[in-house]
C-alpha cells in the first residue's frame, strides 16, 4: 500500500495516523501537489492529496474515502462507531476538523501572496470560521458529545487540525478559553502515531 502526500499536510497526516494506530503497512511517497514535479494529478485528477494505492492497485483519493476505505478492512481498533448515527456524528466532527484545515490552508496562501495583494477581508474571514469550529469543538467535549479520553477518526482529526494551526502559526492564542481542546490535543499528541507524523520544522 502507497501512501502519497505531503509530509507538512493536516488531511495526509490524518491517514497516516490511521494507517499506523491499526499497524497497516505503508510506503509514504511525498510529494508536494503545488510544484511543477507533483505527481499528485496522477492518482486524483483534482491534483490534491492524500491518495491511496492499494496492494491490488486501486487508487482512492480524499481524505475521508481514505479514511473510510481504511476503516472497511476491519482492522482494529475500530476507528468510526458500527451504529449509523453515532458513525455519523463522528464523520461529522471529522468534516469539521477539515474544514478547520481548509481555513487554515487559505490562510497561509493568502499569506504567502504580496503584502499589497492580500485581502485582510478574506484573512478576517478565515479566522471567525477557525475560532466558531474551535469553540464548537469546546462545546461538544463540555456537553459529553466527545468523551474527554475519545480516540476516533473525528478526535484525531480534531488533533491534526490543531496540529496544522500551531505548526503554520494560524489563529495564534487558539487555546485560550479553550481548556478542554487544549486537553484533548495534547493527549492525542502524546501518542506515537502523532510523534511520528509531527511536520518537519522549518
Amino acid at each position: 500500500m502507497k501512501l502519497i502526500g505531503s509530509y507538512t499536510s493536516p488531511f495526509v497526516r490524518k491517514i497516516s495516523i490511521l494507517l499506523l494506530e491499526k499497524g497497516i503497512t505503508f510506503e509514504f511517497v511525498n510529494d508536494q501537489p503545488y510544484s511543477a514535479e507533483s505527481s499528485a494529478a496522477q492518482y486524483n485528477p483534482l491534483g490534491k492529496v492524500p491518495a491511496l494505492v492499494t496492494d491490488d492497485g486501486d487508487c482512492w483519493f480524499d481524505s475521508p474515502i481514505l479514511a473510510e476505505y481504511i476503516e472497511q478492512l476491519g482492522i482494529a481498533p475500530a476507528m468510526i462507531p458500527r451504529e449509523p448515527e453515532a458513525a455519523l456524528a463522528v464523520k461529522q466532527i471529522e468534516a469539521l476538523a477539515d474544514g478547520i484545515m481548509d481555513a487554515a490552508l487559505t490562510s497561509v496562501r493568502e499569506q504567502a501572496r504580496p503584502a499589497a495583494q492580500q485581502s485582510e477581508s478574506e484573512l478576517l474571514r478565515q479566522r471567525e470560521k477557525i475560532n466558531r469550529s474551535l469553540d464548537y469543538c469546546e462545546a461538544l467535549i463540555r456537553d459529553g458529545k466527545i468523551a474527554p479520553d475519545a480516540f476516533d477518526l473525528g478526535t484525531i482529526a480534531i488533533a491534526c487540525a490543531i496540529g496544522y494551526l500551531n505548526f503554520r502559526r494560524v489563529a495564534p492564542g487558539w487555546c485560550v478559553e479553550r481548556p478542554l481542546l487544549v486537553k484533548l490535543a495534547e493527549a492525542h499528541f502524546s501518542r506515537e502515531s502523532f510523534a511520528r507524523t509531527e511536520p518537519p520544522k522549518a
